[in-house]
C-alpha cells in the first residue's frame, strides 16, 4: 500500500509503519480475551490497525497514530490482569488508557506538539463512513467505519454482545463515542477518543466473524439477519451510484463510481453471509469452507479498501 510513496517519506514519517503494526498487533492480542479463533482475531487486528480511523490519522502527526496504537494495549491489563477474587480492580484498570490520553494532551501542550488540531471532533454527517467509507474520503480525514464485508461480522459480534449482556463493554463505548462528539475538553482533540468505540467495534468484528463460522441451525436467524443487513446495503449504495451517475455524469464525479464499488463489496459479502446461512439452514458444519469463504471477501474488502484511502491521503 505504501510502496508507490516511500521515495517521498522521511525519517518521521516511516513511524507509520510502526504504528498501524502496532495498533494491529494490539488489537489482536486484546481479542483473544474473547476469541478463540486466530483468523478471527487476526481480522480484528487488520480492521483496526489498518482500517479507515487508524489510516486516517496518518494524515496527521504521527504522534496522533502512535497514541491510537496503544489504546488497544493500554486495555490489555483489565481484560487480562484481574481474576475473580480481584474483579473490583478491572474499572480502575479500564481508565487507563482515558488516563494516558489526558496525560499524552497534557505534555503535548506543554511542549507544545499539537499532534491534531483541538477543534477536531465527530459530526453526525461523519456516520455516513460506517457504510460508504471509500465515499466519505473523498470528504474528510475523520474517517470511521470498518469497511463493507466486516459490517456483517460487526452485525453478528454485537447482537452476541448484547445476548451475553457485556454491559462494561457497551460502557466503556458509549462513554468513549460520547467524548468524540464533545468539544476539546482539557486541550484533548475530541477525535481521539474515537478509537475506543473503534477498538470495541473491530473486536467484535472478530467475535461476529467466529460466531459465523461456528453458527449451528439454532442461530440461523441471527445469521439471516446478518445476510439481509448487507443485502439492504448493497441495495442503497446501488440507488445512490445510480442517482449520483443520472446527475453528475457529465460534470465528471467520482461519487457514482466509488458507490459502484461499494455496492460491489457488499454483494461479495451478502453472497458470502448467504452460502453460511444456507450451509446453517442444511445443518452443515464444514468449518473450513464458512472459514475460507469469509477471509478470501474480508481479505479482498480490507487491502482495496485500505490503498485506496493511502492513496487519497498521500
Amino acid at each position: 500500500m505504501y510502496r508507490p510513496y516511500l521515495k517521498n517519506f522521511n525519517g518521521l514519517q516511516y513511524l507509520i509503519f510502526v504504528n498501524v503494526c502496532l495498533a494491529s498487533l494490539g488489537c489482536f492480542v486484546l481479542s483473544r480475551r474473547w476469541v478463540t479463533c486466530f483468523t478471527s482475531s487476526f481480522f480484528a487486528g487488520a480492521i483496526y490497525g489498518f482500517g479507515p480511523f487508524a489510516l486516517g490519522l496518518s494524515g496527521y502527526h504521527m504522534a496522533a497514530g502512535f497514541l491510537a496504537a496503544t489504546v488497544p494495549w493500554l486495555f490489555c491489563p483489565a481484560a487480562f490482569g484481574h481474576k475473580a477474587r480481584w474483579r473490583w480492580i478491572g474499572w480502575p484498570l479500564s481508565a487507563l488508557p482515558f488516563l494516558v490520553i489526558l496525560l499524552f494532551f497534557q505534555l503535548s501542550a506543554h511542549y507544545r506538539l499539537f499532534a491534531i488540531p483541538i477543534q477536531t471532533k465527530l459530526h453526525l454527517s461523519d456516520l455516513a463512513a460506517l457504510v460508504a467509507p471509500l465515499v466519505m474520503t473523498e470528504r474528510s480525514l475523520t474517517l470511521v467505519g470498518f469497511y463493507h464485508i466486516p459490517i456483517a461480522a460487526l452485525v453478528m459480534g454485537s447482537s452476541m454482545l448484547l445476548a451475553a449482556r457485556r454491559f462494561n463493554i457497551m460502557i466503556i463505548f458509549t462513554i468513549g463515542t460520547t467524548l468524540a462528539f464533545c468539544d476539546s475538553l482539557f486541550n484533548i482533540s475530541p477525535i481521539i477518543w474515537l478509537a475506543i468505540p473503534v477498538l470495541c467495534c473491530s473486536v467484535l468484528v472478530g467475535v461476529g466473524m467466529q460466531g459465523l463460522i461456528w453458527a449451528g441451525f439454532a442461530d440461523r436467524r441471527w445469521v439471516l439477519a446478518t445476510a439481509v443487513t448487507t443485502a439492504v446495503l448493497s441495495v442503497i449504495a446501488l440507488l445512490l451510484a445510480t442517482k449520483y451517475y443520472d446527475i453528475f455524469a457529465g460534470l465528471g464525479t467520482g461519487y457514482a463510481k466509488l458507490f459502484a464499488e461499494t455496492a460491489k463489496m457488499y454483494i461479495l459479502g451478502t453472497i458470502a453471509v448467504a452460502i453460511v446461512y444456507s450451509m446453517v439452514r442444511a445443518r452443515l458444519r464444514i468449518r473450513w469452507l464458512r472459514l475460507v469463504l469469509l477471509c478470501a471477501a474480508m481479505a479482498v474488502d480490507i487491502f482495496f479498501s485500505a490503498r485506496f484511502i493511502v492513496d487519497k491521503i498521500f
